[in-house]
């Protein structure tokens, strides 16, 4: 039994949702975002509230009934709060700015790698801190890790793009024998 798709999930009275049979729709003012549970679990809003039951006891309806659960909270978080992620440049002469709907990011190719930044995200740089915001946990968790796909940290020096909260572990250099 899933402890996550049992809870209601409660709805802010600024966000509005609508239920048209398997298709869940929310909105706030002009951001709209559609969850499809293709009919794998019921959906029932009762008082503000958001529940989900499973249709069977098979597996994977069961599955589906937590996972649907949590997307459904994160697109109400993602609407009401947002979501965030941190990214550190590490690394001499590696540098990142924002122009105009284009990330430029320096990082010690041979060229500059422009970053053409979707609709919906914000990208904000603070000496060498990115900070990627957005509605869509989804679309911030992959945009941070494309960045971060450019330059991996390396295990030596620590140098690259790293996330704000990751640690890097660092080998050994080279020793000398004696």
């Amino acid at each position: 039994m899933s402890r996550i798709g049992k809870n209601p999930i409660s709805i802010p009275n600024d966000v509005k949702v609508s239920i048209d049979g398997t298709v869940i729709t929310f909105a706030k003012g002009n951001v709209t975002q559609v969850l499809d549970t293709r009919g794998n679990c019921g959906v029932a809003l009762e008082d503000n509230a958001l529940s989900f039951s499973t249709n069977s006891d098979h597996r994977q309806d069961r599955a589906y009934w937590g996972t649907y659960r949590a997307l459904a909270a994160n697109i109400v978080t993602g609407l009401t709060a947002g979501f965030e992620k941190k990214l550190e440049i590490n690394g001499v002469g590696y540098r990142a700015a924002v122009n105009g709907s284009v990330l430029n990011l320096q990082l010690g190719f041979s060229h500059d790698i422009n970053y053409e930044i979707p609709a919906g995200i914000t990208i904000a740089v603070d000496k060498n801190v990115i900070s990627i915001k957005g509605a869509d946990k989804q679309q911030v968790g992959q945009i941070a890790a494309e960045i971060r796909s450019f330059r991996p940290p390396e295990p030596y020096k620590g140098k690259g793009v790293k996330y704000a909260d990751e640690t890097i572990l660092r080998k050994a250099g080279k020793t000398s024998k004696k």
